[in-house]
């Protein structure tokens, strides 16, 4: 058998050319891009700069804007409603509308608050999960390991989204504490069960917490605290602010005037109470049993 000899020899200059070339034009469209740039750039105008300074810079987009950049060119040059920023609230809209010589817009307060109320003393589990610490990831293991497949998780995804420490988990359920909520809705946008809602943090607000759409006798079989669907409520309110979709109270707050009496009619204590300065009550004593 002859031997296949194989040479490695090469000329330096033919790798040596390619890259040369490469490196020039690399630079040579780096420079004609910085020229590009520089010719075809917008300007800041110095109110545009001092108002994006005056916004808190959380860019969580609850302006309905793409972050505080967008909506301080809106508010730089298009004239926009100064209170659209729930983060900044009612100071920062007072503060805009004098920079901007406007009328300052009314600011109501609003806090986000997490429609379940079925900690571990009030429901039970279906399984053990030992997966990852995320709500998003537990759920799509048959609904998550409680017993209500519509309740909190309590695994924290909404703790790691919100960026003030609003957010804490009490036996097994998300607790938001009003004073340092910012409505800025990343939490919302975060739970993957749909439970979490932006309600108005006025002197005294009222909320069914509960999302279970089954009916009352199978939630009443795995949460001792969700809505049975009993409709005292409705008959107590002299507002019509109640209303039932499906076996589910809702309360209209645009409608309601903080009486309480539906609260004081609810058998299974799933209507909370709120009020400035308050965090959510971590638990709610029930005297009743989860049915096996």
């Amino acid at each position: 058998m002859v031997p296949v000899v194989v040479s490695l020899a090469f000329n330096a200059g033919d790798v040596l050319i390619p890259v040369a070339i490469t490196g020039f034009l690399a630079i040579f469209f780096g420079i004609v891009l910085v020229i590009v740039a520089k010719f075809f750039e917008i300007p800041s105008s110095e109110k545009l700069t001092h108002v994006r300074e005056m916004l808190p810079g959380v860019n969580c987009g609850a302006c309905g804007y793409t972050g505080c950049d967008g909506y301080a060119a809106a508010l730089a040059d298009e004239g926009v409603p100064t209170g659209k920023c729930t983060v900044g609230g009612a100071p920062l809209s007072a503060a805009l509308a004098e920079y901007l010589g406007v009328e300052a817009q009314t600011v109501e307060k609003h806090v986000a608050c997490v429609m379940c109320n079925g900690d571990t003393d009030s429901t039970r589990t279906r399984y053990e999960y030992q997966g990852i610490s995320d709500c998003v990831t537990a759920s799509m293991m048959f609904a998550g390991p409680w017993a209500c497949t519509y309740g909190c998780l309590g695994l924290g995804t909404c703790v790691k989204a919100c960026p003030f420490g609003a957010i804490t988990v009490v036996k097994g359920v998300a607790i938001v504490d009003n004073d340092k909520c910012t409505s800025c809705e990343l939490c919302v946008a975060s739970c993957p069960k749909a439970l979490i809602a932006m309600i108005p943090l006025r002197e005294h607000t009222y909320q069914v917490k509960c999302r279970n759409t089954t009916s009352g006798a199978d939630t009443r079989k795995v949460c001792i605290v969700g809505c049975i669907g009993c409709q005292r409520c409705v008959k107590a309110c002299g507002d019509d602010a109640i209303h039932m979709q499906g076996p589910l109270a809702i309360i209209d707050q645009d409608k309601c005037t903080a009486c309480g009496k539906c609260e004081a009619v609810c058998p299974t204590n799933t209507i909370h109470h709120f009020h400035p300065g308050v965090a959510e009550p971590a638990e709610v004593a029930a005297t009743a049993q989860i049915v096996s």
